[in-house]
């Protein structure tokens, strides 16, 4: 299981709505889910199934995607917005690569809600550097998620 946790500027309502509106998730999130935000809700992106299995208005949304559990929460700060992200897998030896990567799609988020965009080009610049980091953190092969990157980029 990854987690990470970001303090956004922005109140929980606006927050919500960049997790939630599927227009407004494929602008940070990998891919846009065709969703409606309910429980039970199925949808379907890139020919892959998921279902909502958890949702609190405002506080949290979580989901089954390709036979994974996804979870955000969201948690009002005097700052703004604290977001708790929590990805559950079973690839152990991915885990580095899969940190790197949401760490990266994380970071769009909040120029996103400021205005901007920030590509996933520009969002992925030092990905091997997140990737060994994470590696090391985490006692595993950095090659793994090098391997990755490189068929990314190839």
């Amino acid at each position: 299981m990854l987690r990470f946790q970001r303090l956004v500027p922005y109140p929980v309502e606006r927050v919500w709505q960049a997790v939630i509106v599927p227009a407004e998730l494929e602008r940070w999130f990998p891919a846009a889910a065709n969703w409606k935000p309910e429980a039970g809700e199925l949808f379907e992106a890139g020919g892959q199934k998921g279902e909502i299995t958890e949702l609190v208005p405002l506080n949290i949304i979580a989901w089954t995607f390709a036979g994974e559990l996804y979870r955000i929460e969201l948690q009002a700060d005097t700052d703004g917005c604290l977001l708790t992200f929590t990805y559950t897998f079973d690839d152990r030896p991915a885990a580095a690569q899969w940190a790197a990567g949401w760490d990266t799609y994380l970071n769009r988020l909040e120029p996103y809600l400021a205005g901007g965009f920030l590509s996933e080009e520009e969002a992925h610049e030092g990905f091997v550097e997140r990737n060994d980091h994470y590696a090391e953190r985490f006692g595993l092969d950095p090659e793994v998620g090098r391997e990755f990157w490189r068929a990314r980029t190839s």
